[in-house]
């Protein structure tokens, strides 16, 4: 049976002839032919990364580096912390090296193959080169042709590469890039088939099967290759190419001595049949790509020719978007925009218009972050007399590269187009951890380490020492830094973290504390949350932000949690431990600097009689963190006098800690206001109100005299004075709450004294009355009324935002029973029920059979996890669920997940596929994407709630009722839908993207529940996919999965319009809105 030219195919092909000589066509030539453009067409598709001379030398480097990781694990010093980072890239390189072994040998036996086939039959007329799932089903297709002018029977030459074979193979890979070939990636990683048409009689079992009825699916395009050799040739030269899945035929024409093409020899094809090469390149992305190591799939040939071919290429077909929004010229970096984002410009630009705040939520996998950043950076292009600076609040620091590295694509394209008047100086700002160049200082184990590591080598006493004692060590990056005075600026341009420490290194500057200084220069800057809402940071990190600044905080479902967690302070047993011995090793420093230098102490006692400043003259690298009271709420006179001498502080600082010890050693829950408490505290310990509210202040100003720079030492004393200074402070929207155990381990003593604030506007207000326009958005603000309410603001625009699809990529279903009929559901009365637990692992157990890849479950406690998983392991239903799929979990220890979420990846690369169990409101949860193939499905199991007998929460929730009107159940049904949205969008990165999200949990279909998802997930719930059982899940989830292998219509030819072009927008600007976009 065979495959005729042109068979599925839809559009005109375009004929490439390639005239070239008899010496550069021998089976040695062919040979070597395959092979490069082999490489070619993987690197193209986006199986590997590129194509290299030597794939050896990956081989080696990888061994190396496993023999220096070896070398370095045996050292006795090495950190714990470092040496868990060694062990996790020892096994990363230890896979990487199998898989490259793999691969090497893969390749290796499929040349072997290549070249007994050419010895065996040299009379194959058709060669097929697939990549896809399967031959029937290409994604590409790459098919050569050939005719012979004379038959021989074998090759018996050798299979080296001469000149003539190295030229004809560098054309004809040009001329695959000059027409288009290639132009397009496959979506994910594909399995690469061979297939030849040889005669019956070729006998090569190890190698070689029969595959008679090969015949491609109708729907398939496919690129032809044709070799027509002259008649002067034999059969020992000829030797089939590849093939490819673009619309194109090349032949290659081979002229005889009077420069003409003969006739061809053309023998029977009813005589040949197809067989099909047993070696296949295997999931070639996951093999090749993990570790970012690069593969040679030829002998030496330059490539690099074909790279810069390549690049130009793609480089002169790429057109960007221009175009207006009333007054302001957007430049946008994309060939097109979406219907959701160009709406997402013009609400955000009325906000920035009005100098307001708005509030927007913008679908996950809709370009958010571009379209933000082209509206700001093209509204203050257009307002050069009053340009405004753009602070972008993310929450991880992965976030934060990520909208870095979309910031410096915009920002090449407008310099473009502008030149210099578009350049601008953006940089992100992170801890010293994630700043750091200087390795000693790294090798500290965690954040507070690093930064007394950092202190001990650039506090100014440390420095003034260090020029009396050469022996004291100093930090050569910052004494660099230093010399360099006002000279020590970043040129314009967008810089992330690792720009910065390799912009660092290079001059030999601190990229920390260069970063912080260019932060008052910087036109975008890009930082956590923190440095605005924490005002123990913000009052380093951000005192100098001018009013002109849109503040934005992305993804910022949570930010009603990140404020009221920026004002709370726990205090346990440990803390008042390590802060008694705080105060012993105070104590002795002061008795240390009345002998020494006592001048230091009388200076400080004089100048809190003058009510001078605490902090206004103190160099960058002496301050501590700032008041963790709001900046209005300080209290702008002098210190208490019974604390301005050191030794009378010290000794407040003790009958408080006695006083707290005392109210820890309790059997019953207490709860009480700041009033109350201190009015208690004043009556038993004589510490009166003024004083708590200076504690801290007054701590660091001692610390600061006592030449203290083992501040990671001292966290637990600070922590008591942060606790003094807000609870002195503050009389509304707090409360102190003693618990003298968990109440979920009552058996376990750990009493633990909380001063809980419950009102999160208290954080954010100085932020919305200081800047002009505070930008709030995510993907899950719904119920988007709730916002305003808790933060107490008046947005300007509050909208929430559709998204426009060519095809329903998303399928929610809400399971609210078993096969069996029984309902499921984590209520507390259900959740230890064992026909809800059978009932869960059933579904489970379903869904990996069906659902390929990644699937991801969340629960809604670590406690329910741990529970359920070990009901499934003892009645076997882990292990059904191993059979199909590798299990992997989120724990609450970073390293163990971080490795976890990497070999969870490396499972669906390869196509063994996996299931990861994580939890609702965990790091996994709030910061990791599974696009694409890491997840297909995502199970909600259970409606997060918070735990209801919390005592702080319960307090909250009465603040709430109280004070904005917000009943307990409301507010406790959005924070729980909220965080569900959360969870299943994990799996939703774009519009090309698809998967499905179940609601395990009865409770999702009542309307009051399910009506506080997004719109963008309420838009795709239909009725039929309310109230399903586990059987009717998997029927719809076959569906679903069976619709989504369709090809994907990305440009809406289908009929639904889903990206937009100039022209577009163009009419839209005539039309409105709304008629272009639904």
């Amino acid at each position: 049976m065979e495959m005729e030219e042109g068979e599925g195919s839809t559009e005109e092909k375009y004929d490439v002839d390639i005239a070239t000589t008899a010496s550069s066509l021998g089976g040695s030539g062919v040979f070597h032919i395959i092979n490069d453009i082999l490489g070619f067409v993987l690197y193209m598709h986006q199986q590997i990364p590129s194509v290299l001379q030597d794939m050896s030398l990956d081989f080696d480097g990888l061994q190396t580096e496993f023999t220096d990781l070896e070398a370095n694990l045996t050292q006795p010093d090495v950190k714990p912390l470092v040496r868990r980072k060694l062990l996790s890239r020892k096994r990363e390189v230890k896979h990487e090296i199998k898989k490259m072994q793999k691969l090497m040998t893969t390749i290796s036996t499929l040349r072997s193959a290549l070249q007994l086939l050419i010895r065996e039959a040299p009379g194959v007329q058709r060669v097929v080169l697939i990549l896809g799932g399967s031959p029937l089903r290409p994604q590409k297709a790459y098919e050569l042709f050939f005719t012979h002018s004379v038959d021989v029977l074998r090759f018996e030459g050798d299979f080296s590469k001469n000149k003539a074979t190295e030229a004809l193979s560098k054309k004809t890979i040009r001329a695959l890039i000059s027409t288009g070939a290639g132009s397009t990636s496959c979506p994910g990683p594909m399995r690469l088939f061979i297939l030849v048409q040889a005669p019956p009689s070729l006998n090569l079992p190890q190698h070689f099967l029969p595959k008679r009825d090969f015949r491609y699916n109708r729907k398939v395009q496919y690129f032809c290759i044709s070799l027509h050799p002259s008649k002067d040739l034999d059969f020992d030269q000829i030797c089939p190419l590849l093939l490819q899945f673009v619309p194109l035929k090349l032949r290659f024409k081979c002229k005889t001595q009077d420069n003409e093409t003969d006739s061809l020899f053309n023998s029977d094809t009813n005589d040949l049949i197809w067989f099909q090469c047993r070696h296949l390149v295997n999931n070639t992305q996951a093999s090749i790509l993990a570790g970012n190591r690069s593969t040679l799939l030829s002998a030496p040939t330059p490539i690099s020719p074909v790279n810069f071919i390549c690049h130009s290429t793609r480089g002169r077909r790429r057109k960007k978007m221009i175009f207006k929004i009333e007054d302001v010229t957007v430049y946008f970096p994309y060939d097109n925009i979406y219907p959701e984002q160009y709406e997402y410009m013009v609400e955000l630009k009325r906000a920035l218009d009005a100098k307001g705040h708005c509030l927007l939520e913008m679908p996950t996998g809709t370009g958010k972050t571009i379209a933000l950043l082209s509206l700001i950076t093209s509204y203050r292009l257009s307002r050069p007399d009053s340009p405004i600076k753009l602070v972008y609040c993310t929450r991880t620091v992965h976030e934060m590269e990520k909208t870095l590295g979309e910031l410096k694509i915009l920002h090449d394209y407008q310099v473009t187009h502008l030149g210099a008047q578009a350049k601008i100086l953006a940089l992100g700002l992170s801890s010293r951890k994630n700043l750091c160049v200087n390795p000693k200082v790294l090798a500290a184990e965690n954040r507070d380490s690093v930064d007394a590591a950092c202190r001990k080598r650039t506090a100014s006493w440390v420095r003034a020492l260090a020029a009396e004692n050469p022996n004291v060590e100093l930090c050569d990056y910052f004494e660099s830094y230093e010399k360099a005075a006002d000279n020590a600026l970043l040129p314009p341009g967008v810089y992330t973290l690792e720009d910065l420490r390799a912009f660092g290194k290079n001059r030999g500057w601190c990229p920390y504390f260069l970063a912080r200084h260019m932060v008052q220069f910087a036109n975008v800057i890009v930082y956590s949350y923190q440095y605005l809402l924490d005002p123990k940071v913000a009052g380093i990190i951000s005192k100098e932000l001018q009013k002109e600044s849109v503040i934005v905080f992305d993804e910022a479902h949570n930010i009603d949690n990140v404020c009221i967690e920026a004002l709370s302070v726990s205090v346990r047993r440990v803390t008042l431990e390590g802060a008694n011995r705080n105060l012993n090793k105070i104590r002795q420093e002061i008795d240390r600097f009345k002998a020494t230098d006592a001048g230091r102490l009388r200076a400080e006692y004089n100048r809190l009689i003058e009510g001078l400043a605490l902090r206004g003259d103190l160099s960058g690298t002496d301050q501590w963190l700032a008041n963790p009271a709001l900046p209005n709420d300080i209290l702008k006179e002098a210190v208490p006098g019974n604390i301005r001498r050191a030794e009378h502080f010290v000794h407040v600082l003790r009958r408080l800690l006695q006083y707290l010890e005392g109210r820890l050693d309790t059997e019953n829950v207490e709860k009480e206001s700041p009033v109350s408490f201190v009015s208690s505290l004043n009556s038993q310990a004589g510490i009166e109100q003024k004083t708590l509210k200076f504690c801290y202040d007054r701590l660091h100003s001692l610390m600061m005299t006592l030449e203290i720079t083992d501040t990671d030492e001292f966290l637990p004393i600070q922590t008591v004075c942060d606790f003094a200074t807000l609870v002195g402070t503050y009389a509304r929207g707090f409360s102190i709450i003693i618990e003298p155990y968990d109440e979920r381990m009552p058996h376990i003593p750990d009493p633990i004294l909380q001063l809980s604030c419950h009102d999160a506007s208290l954080a954010i207000k100085p932020v919305f009355d200081r800047f002009q326009s505070v930008v709030i958005t995510s993907g899950t603000l719904s119920p988007i009324d709730l916002y305003p309410r808790l933060l107490s603001f008046n947005p300007v625009v509050s909208r929430s935002f559709k998204m426009s699809m060519t095809r329903d990529c998303i399928c929610p279903m809400v399971l609210t029973r078993g096969s069996d009929q029984l309902p499921v559901s984590t209520k507390f009365d259900m959740r230890s029920d064992p026909g809800v637990v059978r009932n869960y692992g059933k579904l489970l157990v379903e869904m990996v059979s069906v659902v390929p890849d990644g699937v991801v479950c969340f629960f809604v406690s670590y406690s329910y996890m741990d529970g359920i998983i070990a009901t499934w392991n003892e009645t076997g239903i882990l292990k059904e669920i191993t059979q199909q799929k590798l299990v992997f979990f989120e724990t609450q220890d970073v390293v163990e997940t971080t490795l976890a979420l990497d070999n969870y990846r490396r499972a669906c690369d390869c196509g063994r596929g996996a299931v990861f169990f994580s939890v609702a409101r965990g790091k996994v949860a709030e910061g990791i994407d599974f696009d694409r193939h890491y997840g297909r499905l995502v199970v909600m199991f259970g409606v997060p709630f918070q735990y209801t007998l919390s005592k702080i929460l319960l307090a909250r929730l009465e603040y709430l009722r109280d004070t904005f009107q917000i009943k307990e159940g409301d507010f406790l049904t959005f924070d729980a839908l909220r965080q569900a949205a959360q969870c299943v969008g994990r799996v939703i990165r774009s519009k090309a993207d698809y998967g499905m999200m179940i609601f395990a949990d009865k409770r999702y279909s009542r309307h009051d529940k399910r009506s506080k998802l997004p719109g963008w997930i309420l838009s795709h719930l239909r009725d039929a996919h309310l109230n399903l059982s586990t059987d009717m899940a998997i029927h719809i989830a076959r569906e679903f999965l069976r619709k989504m292998a369709q090809p994907y219509d990305k440009t809406g030819t289908m009929g639904r319009k889903t990206l937009l072009t100039q022209e577009d927008l163009e009419k839209m600007a005539e039309t409105g809105v709304q008629d272009m976009v639904y």
